[in-house]
Formats: structure tokens, C-alpha cells, sequence
């Protein structure tokens, strides 16, 4: 039997490899990213200190571990169930179609 986000996978005619490529791409650490975090910290050490807007990308792709264990159906954590999906949503921008949410593919 296979799991539901294989079976989304098989569904849309996704290669899990793409996957893989796609998350490096969409959770690679930008200069942006970075500046962002140093901002975060330095707003800390003040007192009263205004933390930055934005939402820095996390630097962690999805792995092939990970992606066997979500093909396998076994337990995926919060945060790699949410690579998952921004992954899978940028394959799905490059086949020109709609993004999809997480229960969708868990």
C-alpha cells in the first residue's frame, strides 16, 4: 500500500528526485537570509531592540533519507512535512500548476 504523498507523487507524474533538487533550491541560505539572522541576533542582545520582519529560510533541503521515510509512509516531523510542501509546490509552479496544502500530500 503506498503512502498518500507517493501516491500524490505517482498522481502528478512528480519524479522524487525532482523533489529532492527543487527543496535545495527553495531552502538554500541566501545573503538576504543571512543578513536577516544577524539582525535577529543584534535585536536580542539590546534591550527594547526591534526584531526584523521576515522569515529566513531554514538551509536544510530535504534529504534522501527523509524523502524514503515520507515515500514509506513513516513518521515525518512539523518542519520536514513543511519542506515537503514547498518543494513539491515549486515542481508543481514548473508544471504550470496549482500549489497544493499540507494535508493534501499527508
Amino acid at each position: 500500500m503506498a503512502s498518500k504523498f507517493q501516491q500524490f507523487l505517482s498522481d502528478n507524474k512528480i519524479d522524487p528526485r525532482r523533489v529532492l533538487i527543487a527543496s535545495d533550491q527553495v531552502e538554500k541560505l541566501r545573503p538576504e537570509d543571512r543578513a536577516l539572522r544577524l539582525a535577529r541576533r543584534q535585536a536580542r542582545k539590546e534591550e527594547g531592540g526591534k526584531k526584523p520582519e521576515g522569515q529566513p529560510r531554514s538551509g536544510r533541503p530535504v534529504t534522501l533519507p527523509l524523502l524514503n521515510n515520507a515515500l514509506a509512509g513513516k513518521a515525518v516531523t512539523g518542519p520536514a512535512k513543511t519542506r515537503l510542501l514547498r518543494a513539491v509546490n515549486k515542481v508543481l509552479e514548473t508544471k504550470k500548476k496549482d500549489p497544493v496544502e499540507l494535508k493534501a500530500l499527508f
